[in-house]
């Protein structure tokens, strides 16, 4: 067992859990934080990306103790008092959401992205997504989201 104090969503935590926990596992069974999906846990889908120290991660493969001390951002930090982000509204209006299993990730990639440029060009974009799979949407009605997000976000 490790001791780890890090902050998720804006709130500092301290907890006890085994070393060989995930961040992935971390979120999910002690915090309850199951916005955040369990894909192929090797890394290679992005269904359990979140930002870490502004970086967009994968949760499966952060180790406990690479936690300590780290500010990281799930997709439950979008909606805030019931509010839906306005991300989150463009993937809703554009169709980017049909079986919802890389949604998680496919937002947090974005955030991240749009955190640290919020005008990309459409390269940008797909450089920024190019770690999450999706197997239904085709990946064009997502593509239209992120653009429709920055449009939104300037207004």
């Amino acid at each position: 067992m490790i001791d780890i104090k890090f902050n998720v969503n804006g709130k500092d935590l301290e907890i006890s859990v085994d070393d060989s926990k995930r961040l992935l596992d971390i979120l999910r069974e002690d915090l309850g934080l199951t916005g955040t999906k369990e894909g192929c846990a090797v890394g290679e889908c992005g269904a359990c990306t979140v930002i870490m120290n502004g970086e967009a991660v994968n949760s499966c493969m952060i180790l406990a103790a690479q936690v300590r001390g780290a500010k990281v951002e799930t997709v439950e930090n979008l909606e805030q008092n019931d509010i839906l982000s306005r991300l989150q509204e463009a993937f809703l209006d554009n169709g980017a959401i049909q079986c919802g299993f890389c949604t998680p990730g496919m937002l947090m990639s974005t955030k991240a992205l749009l955190d640290k440029n919020p005008n990309p060009t459409e390269d940008e974009i797909k450089t920024a997504l190019e770690g999450n799979l999706c197997r239904c949407t085709g990946y064009v009605p997502i593509l239209h989201s992120v653009k429709d997000a920055v449009t939104r976000m300037k207004k």
